[in-house]
């Protein structure tokens, strides 16, 4: 534990687990959830670890067992207890931090979006023809959510239209990871196995609007800023985690590598500005300031 640089932050080692992902809570500032895997994911369970950052470092509140892998995980936007998990086994579950035994719920259909009232999937979009590596939902447009998939393409849906609605050949190798700019309705990005991250602007397809290159291994995810227009960190199996601003003619701002492993987790605080979430293979979760953003950009 102890001081990173630029602000207060600590590490948490999650003894023989591997981390997949992390995510602040959007109402509790400090608080983060991380899905993790026995055995880099090949084998063996999975845990959820729900952390809370004070003022000694980090410390774990809550976790729970999964007999699979967990792979990916996101907070409910209606409750602030309530978490998501997806495992390898192709199943979701739904967790309330607030009970000590869980799961509350569990999915095992492969579906992009459903309700837990009715039980059961609402929709199933179908057109990707390789494995689908990221879903996001655009903050701009309801209904409306893209999808990454290791057919190389990035994909725009709308639920209120069953069908397809654009197709972008983003990248010449598998997409693993997308997000959608939160001050443009129109500007995406995409990061890849080929090492790159571009940006797609949905009026026009045939070329990205911008291309960043400087990670030496494939991409693993990527998060646009919540509070810079054109800000956006990305982490990589080359252990780094990357900080850029597009509108530079030099993009990349700097170069976190404080990870020994794969890093595959990553989030940005939308109630402490400069907050990084991270974690990686090395059984570490991470939260920090980058020096990038400890001072306005």
């Amino acid at each position: 534990m102890g001081t990173m640089a630029g602000g207060v932050g600590g590490a948490l080692r999650l003894p023989g687990l591997h981390g997949y992902a992390a995510e602040f809570s959007p109402y509790w500032p400090g608080r983060v959830a991380c899905a993790a895997a026995q055995y880099y994911g090949m084998a063996g369970c999975g845990t959820l670890a729900v952390l809370e950052q004070n003022e000694a470092g980090i410390v774990l509140l809550r976790s729970f067992d999964w007999n699979d892998g967990l792979f990916d995980v996101t907070w409910s936007e209606n409750n602030e207890h309530v978490l998501i998990t997806c495992s390898g086994d192709g199943s979701l579950q739904i967790w309330d931090t607030a009970k000590t035994k869980g799961p509350l719920q569990v999915y095992k259909e492969h579906t992009l979006e459903w309700d837990p009232a009715v039980g059961k999937s609402l929709c199933t979009f179908k057109g990707h023809e390789g494995v689908i590596y990221s879903t996001i939902w655009s903050p701009h447009i309801p209904g409306c959510f893209a999808s990454a998939s290791g057919d190389q393409t990035l994909r725009i849906w709308d639920v209120k239209a069953p069908g397809l609605k654009l197709v972008i050949p983003a990248h010449q190798a598998e997409i693993l990871s997308c997000d959608w700019c939160k001050y443009d309705e129109n500007l995406l990005v995409t990061g890849a196995v080929d090492c790159s991250l571009k940006g797609w602007d949905l009026r026009n397809i045939r070329q990205p609007v911008f291309v960043l290159l400087g990670h030496t291994y494939a991409i693993r995810r990527v998060k646009f800023s919540p509070f810079h227009a054109t800000l956006l960190a990305s982490c990589s199996y080359d252990f780094t985690v990357r900080f850029w601003d597009f509108s530079k003619p030099n993009p990349l701002l700097e170069t976190v590598e404080h990870h020994t492993e794969f890093t595959c987790g990553l989030d940005l605080s939308l109630h402490n500005r400069g907050q990084v979430v991270d974690c990686a293979w090395d059984e570490l979760v991470k939260i920090y300031t980058p020096s990038c953003l400890a001072v306005p950009v």
